[in-house]
């Protein structure tokens, strides 16, 4: 179980990573505003796995 958290939490940081790319090139506010939140949402998630997996994924 070890191995999927961690597989999981390096595609979230690799996903945060690539939308702080785009937030820093963004055109508009509302490009900003949706790649802040994207970033927030996918931070969250980083956060629970870092902290454990939810019960309905623990086996």
């Amino acid at each position: 179980m070890t191995d999927l958290r961690d597989l999981l939490i390096r595609g979230s940081e690799k996903v945060i990573g690539h939308y702080r790319v785009l937030l820093a090139s963004a055109a508009t506010e509302k490009e900003c505003e949706l790649y802040r939140s994207r970033i927030e949402r996918e931070q969250r998630l980083l956060d629970e796995l870092h902290g454990g997996l939810p019960d309905r994924f623990a086996a």
